[in-house]
């Protein structure tokens, strides 16, 4: 299978109406200047030279609100992009936006410049979760812009958040249920970190707001995971990306004041889920397992093993279950296989 490289251009904060409580795009993109037609065309030399095998590329413009810039500069940047897709070098485009910046007019734009991708910062299906973050648009706003999108012929992506104020488990698996009904092929997961500048940083320290803790969105988000699973729905990303102003908060630099922030949160989750499989399997044997050998796929071994061997230690410490991780190219990424090397009955 062809590697899929992705070129992130981030333009922070451009075309967004809205102060959500929750966000200061300056600071979670780590950019803070304007971004130009030779910023776009640098960033993506850049990538290409640095690429090691071939591969499909796409670039991907992130941060605010990409289709409520101005029109002209929407054009700029798109067709900066574009040069690359009709040069050969870069396959298609995506862009990300908010639900109520969406229409014919807009969609026929990013049509015309090969955008293929369109993904919309959803959040939440509760209106009034929605209003309590400030997002200025409605769960209808999502629908709508959502079947637009998907009858223009664009891949259509949602983006939602876990944790945001007054929002609880059972809202949060809502939300992904209503976000399975508009159809994306795609969707995103981000646990709420508390940002400087924001008001939700205010309201933390106001202590009117408590984020949730690692433990918290992980769990959430292994729900939400299991669940677009079962829709056929990838999950392309859980948790922001990393970078030199996202990061543990006592680090010297982080805009992160609080929250489940954790360098290798997707591990943690995928993690997670792949704990809940080996140990449902393990259930259903009719011993008490003392050693087993684990056959795998060598992609999976990160996620198998877990961070800092966290699965194999758990397995170990809860049930006393000794775990022997075998790399095997011919088993299926995301399948497995488990031998039992040892009972308590031996």
């Amino acid at each position: 299978m062809k590697r899929h490289y992705n070129i992130p251009i981030f333009v922070p904060h451009l075309g967004c109406p809205q102060n959500c409580t929750f966000c200061n795009q300056k600071k979670i993109s780590g950019e803070t200047k304007q971004v130009s037609r030779e910023d776009v065309k640098n960033t993506i030399e850049e990538y290409l030279n640095s690429f090691k095998e071939d591969g499909t590329v796409e670039v991907a413009f992130f941060g605010g609100s990409f289709t409520g810039i101005p029109k002209e500069k929407q054009e700029e940047l798109l067709e900066a992009a574009y040069e690359y897709v009709k040069l050969g070098k870069v396959d298609s485009i995506r862009c990300s936006t908010r639900p109520d910046y969406i229409d014919k007019e807009v969609l026929k734009r990013l049509k015309k410049y090969n955008v293929k991708t369109i993904e919309l910062g959803v959040q939440s299906s509760n209106d009034y979760i929605l209003k309590k973050s400030k997002r200025g648009h409605t769960f209808e706003d999502v629908k709508k812009a959502s079947k637009l999108i998907r009858r223009s012929g664009f891949v259509l992506g949602h983006q939602i958040m876990v944790g945001l104020p007054d929002s609880t488990k059972i809202d949060e698996l809502n939300t992904a249920k209503d976000c399975a009904k508009c159809k994306p092929k795609i969707v995103r997961i981000y646990p709420v970190l508390v940002i400087k500048g924001t008001q939700l940083e205010k309201d933390y320290n106001d202590g009117t707001y408590e984020p949730l803790s690692v433990a918290q969105a992980v769990e959430t988000s292994k729900e939400l995971c299991n669940f677009f699973k079962k829709k056929h729905i990838t999950v392309i990303r859980i948790g922001l990306q990393n970078t030199d102003t996202i990061s543990t908060p006592d680090v010297a630099g982080s805009e992160v004041v609080a929250g489940p922030y954790h360098e290798a949160f997707g591990q943690l989750v995928e993690s997670a889920i792949w704990y809940d499989k080996i140990f449902e399997r393990i259930k259903k044997f009719n011993v008490k397992v003392k050693k087993i050998e684990l056959l795998i796929n060598p992609e999976d071994v990160n996620n198998v093993v877990g961070h800092k061997r966290e699965n194999i230690i758990k397995l170990k410490d809860l049930y006393e279950v000794k775990t022997i991780v075998k790399q095997d190219e011919k088993m299926k990424q995301g399948k497995f296989e488990i031998n039992i090397l040892e009972t308590y009955n031996d």
